[in-house]
């Protein structure tokens, strides 16, 4: 077997070599944009159709525009077209449209809605591209060859406003990407306009924010609009509009977040239906047709559609998020800026686009200059030179001859040589001697234009005003400050409904909705199993699970199941991961956190704790230290407000008191306060609430200050308490 030969190659050498090229190729030459705002492939296929005529000419058919730009593009007619596509007026995805166009063009917001073969569509270029080409042939920007040497095409265009913020742009490259939102063309000029005049100003002063082609509303919030100014990256947030129909109960959708598509909307409430996470939503349909977009939910009957919307637009696309990324090539260099820096940019273009301008007309105002001065001359004389050409015998000494006749050169002896017998006259030749003084003071005014700054702003400013005033348009984003959105979380998708919850001495919890306890009450328990607590609640409050072993665990009751009273019910030992021998003693339903905590210890103490001391920021499952540890707890209660309870010792002494004697802490494991006085090593043995015990002479035990000893149990009130107790 004969072994093939390997030749080894550092791995760095091969990556410069073989992958840099075409990284840096589609870097600069395909994914980013420029600072006239194009990428090549948009500016190459805008020129053939300049160059086509459909500036001002009528429109043609796609298929004759994208078989043209193949001249300067060498790409696939299909590439071509989807670029042309996104151009259009028709395709909804620019908010001014570089294209006017005829046919159909898909939309931006669908994926399914597909154009038209480009053998029906039509096109022409839309009046703003004047604007893109103005001056283009007065030398202000560069020219190069095409890809086969036979063609000239722009390097850049010579757009007289910021077109880079005007139209979106999204691009992905090697290594990094491109993603940028469009601004309001008015806005953009009156900030170009302000920082022309002030760099120091505050953007946001001038443009308020993104405003994109497909409308719906931007949730503002200044901190993140203000980074993506100043850096170039960030993100906000985009919804959608609505409206209710009352007559049909319906909501319909008529704009929708720039990025996402009326499939995605669509599939994401379908989804959310069939897992029963809305059900609210009876019907879901696409009504796009010729007038727009429009999506239509039919909904049940006393759905409030705010708070459906507001759900949906927590868990759907309906609204969704824009991330910035404002990298642009400037002089073939990707750079990330925020949009003060563009406008930098952008500003030291136009200058230089100007200047070249103005220096194309001084040459061309020169040149034709030159000819009237050598044409003045021959006013002098007009005889002397028809005389001059009679007289030269062969037709090539006639420019010498009038140069030598009248000292002038060449250029302006061969302009009257071509001026034709019948303008030899003396009328024809004072008109146009008469454009001199006019010639000289405009290239003047040029050169002096030329080598002035605030001369040539002054310029860029006019034309900024004019464009803004021309095509200038309303906002189609509309602007909604944060804090008047509401915030909605994944809770808002869970049914509330009434229930009770059981607990059970064996570490068992039943969840029962009151429907279901009504018409099945039998509760099933294991043969040495009791109820220790019920509990009547709703579905969307917080759960504290008091252990005997200090630890307080928190659970949201929607995410117990819903049992029925003939079930055991959860375990709590698995459900909550207790430690071994650790049982759950007593349950706080909340969702305020109000009222306190009470718990009595042997040792005579009782502690007030604020019930807001469980309430946690973030979603901690479990509490060390629910309670103090330094006592035998015997009794455990939730309050609301204050009340009367009664305290027993082991020596039978009994003692009512009122809890607003003891002070409230925030600390959960607070020792408390004494309350019941120990005599003879007594120890507090249990409390219960003033109804449970049913004493003859209430304020024969009662203080008014705590601690105290209380008083002996009376022989009567002993008797009629083992009575109630024993019922």
């Amino acid at each position: 077997m004969q072994s093939s030969n390997i030749i080894e190659q550092k791995i760095v050498d091969t990556l410069e070599k073989n992958y840099m090229p075409y990284a840096m190729s589609v870097i600069v030459s395909r994914a980013i944009p420029e600072i006239d705002g194009l990428k090549p492939s948009h500016r190459k296929l805008l020129f053939t159709m300049y160059k086509m005529g459909l500036l001002t000419g009528g429109r043609t058919k796609s298929a004759n525009v994208v078989g043209q730009t193949m001249k300067l593009n060498p790409h696939g007619d299909m590439a071509i077209y989807e670029t042309l596509v996104r151009l259009t007026r028709g395709n909804n995805a620019l908010l001014h449209p570089y294209i006017d166009s005829k046919g159909n063009f898909g939309k931006q917001y669908s994926r399914e809605m597909r154009f038209a073969a480009p053998r029906y569509t039509e096109v022409k270029l839309d009046k703003i591209c004047e604007e893109l080409f103005r001056d283009l042939d007065k030398n202000t920007v560069d020219f190069i060859d095409n890809y086969d040497g036979t063609m000239k095409e722009p390097v850049l265009l010579p757009s007289t406003y910021p077109n880079i913020l005007v139209s979106s742009n999204q691009g992905i490259a090697v290594g990094m990407a491109s993603n940028i939102c469009s601004f309001n063309l008015k806005e953009v000029c009156d900030a170009t306009i302000g920082y022309i005049n002030n760099e120091d100003i505050n953007i946001i002063d001038y443009l308020k924010a993104p405003d994109l082609s497909s409308g719906g509303q931007l949730i503002y919030n200044e901190k993140e609009m203000q980074q993506i100014y100043n850096t170039g990256r960030g993100g906000f947030k985009l919804r959608a509009k609505y409206r209710f129909d009352k007559d049909n109960n319906c909501i319909e959708i008529y704009e929708i977040p720039y990025t996402t598509t009326t499939e995605s909307v669509i599939d994401a409430v379908i989804d959310l239906v069939k897992n029963n996470k809305i059900k609210d939503v009876s019907d879901v349909r696409d009504e796009t047709d010729l007038k727009g977009l429009k999506i239509t939910f039919d909904i049940k009957k006393n759905t409030d559609p705010d708070a459906l919307m507001n759900k949906l637009f927590k868990f759907t696309p309906l609204q969704d998020s824009f991330s910035c990324n404002f990298n642009i090539l400037i002089n073939g260099r990707p750079r990330v800026m925020g949009i003060k820096d563009i406008l930098k940019e952008w500003i030291i273009f136009r200058i230089n686009c100007i200047k070249r301008q103005i220096a194309y007309d001084i040459k061309k105002k020169s040149d034709k200059l030159h000819l009237l001065l050598g044409l003045e001359k021959i006013l002098l004389d007009i005889d002397k030179a028809i005389r001059i050409i009679r007289n030269t015998e062969e037709d090539a000494l006639v420019v010498p001859n009038l140069m030598d006749g009248f000292s002038i050169d060449q250029v302006q002896a061969e302009f009257v040589a071509e001026i034709k017998l019948r303008n030899l006259n003396k009328e024809y030749i004072l008109n146009r001697v008469s454009e001199i003084e006019d010639l000289q003071n405009d290239i003047a005014d040029l050169k002096e234009t030329y080598v002035s700054e605030k001369k040539i702003k002054k310029i860029i400013v006019k034309q900024l005003n004019d464009v803004s005033k021309k095509y200038g348009t309303a906002r189609k984003t509309e602007i909604i400050h944060e804090e008047h959105v509401e915030e909605i979380t994944h809770e808002h998708l869970i049914e509330d409904y009434n229930l009770k919850l059981f607990l059970t001495d064996h570490n068992y919890m039943k969840k029962i909705p009151l429907t279901s306890l009504r018409s099945n009450p039998e509760h099933k328990l294991k043969d040495d199993d009791e109820i220790i607590q019920e509990l009547e609640t709703r579905n969307k409050t917080d759960l504290l699970l008091f252990s005997d072993k200090h630890t307080v665990y928190k659970i949201k009751v929607f995410e117990l199941e819903d049992c029925k009273a003939s079930s055991l019910g959860l375990y709590l030992a698995n459900l909550l991961g207790l430690e071994e021998g650790e049982s759950i003693i007593y349950m706080v339903a909340t969702d305020e956190y109000k009222g306190y905590m009470l718990f009595a210890f042997e040792n005579g103490k009782m502690a007030k704790i604020d019930l807001s001391s469980y309430a946690t920021k973030t979603n901690r499952k479990k509490l060390a230290n629910g309670y103090c540890d330094l006592s035998k707890l015997v009794y455990i209660s939730h309050i609301l407000e204050d009340k009367e309870l009664v305290a027993f010792s082991s020596l039978d002494k009994v003692l009512i008191f009122n809890t607003s004697n003891i002070n409230s802490k925030s600390t959960r494991d607070s020792q408390g306060v004494q309350v019941l006085k120990a005599k003879k090593e007594s120890v507090m043995t249990k409390v219960k609430s003033i109804e449970e015990v049913g004493f003859k002479d209430l304020d024969y035990y009662r203080t008014k200050n705590i601690p105290a000893v209380g008083c002996y149990l009376k022989d009567e009130d002993e008797e009629d308490y083992q009575l109630k107790i024993g019922v």
